[in-house]
C-alpha cells in the first residue's frame, strides 16, 4: 500500500465523505448515485475503493467463513478512513488496479 501526494483540492466536505465512506460503505454506493459527489475525484476514488473491498471482504467471507477476515476488514477499512480523512488517496495493491483498469477511477 502506497501513498499518493496529498491534492490541496481536497475539501473538508470531500475528506468527511471519504471518511463515511469507509466505514459505513453503503454510504460510498449512496455518494456514486449522487451527482455532484460522483464529480468530486477525491470522493468517487475512496467511494469506489469501499464498495470495492465491500464486495471482496464479503466473498472472502463466504468462501473462508471466518471472523477473522471480518475483523481484518473492519482494522483496515478504519486505517483508511482515518488516510482518506487526511487527504491522501491510498493505493489498495490489488483492488486500485482493477478499478483503474475499468475505468471507474483515474
Amino acid at each position: 500500500m502506497t501513498q499518493q501526494p496529498i491534492n490541496p483540492d481536497i475539501t473538508s466536505d470531500d475528506k468527511l465523505w471519504a471518511l463515511l465512506s469507509y466505514l459505513i460503505p453503503i454510504i460510498g454506493v449512496i455518494l456514486l448515485f449522487i451527482e455532484d459527489k460522483k464529480k468530486r475525484p477525491f470522493v468517487r476514488y475512496n467511494a469506489v475503493h469501499a464498495v470495492s473491498l465491500l464486495i471482496v471482504q464479503v466473498a472472502l467471507s463466504i468462501l473462508l467463513v471466518g471472523v477473522c477476515t471480518f475483523i481484518f476488514y473492519l482494522i483496515y477499512m478504519i486505517y483508511l478512513g482515518i488516510k482518506s480523512y487526511q487527504g491522501e488517496y491510498m493505493t489498495v495493491p490489488v483492488i486500485t488496479d482493477f478499478v483503474k483498469k475499468q475505468g471507474w477511477v483515474s
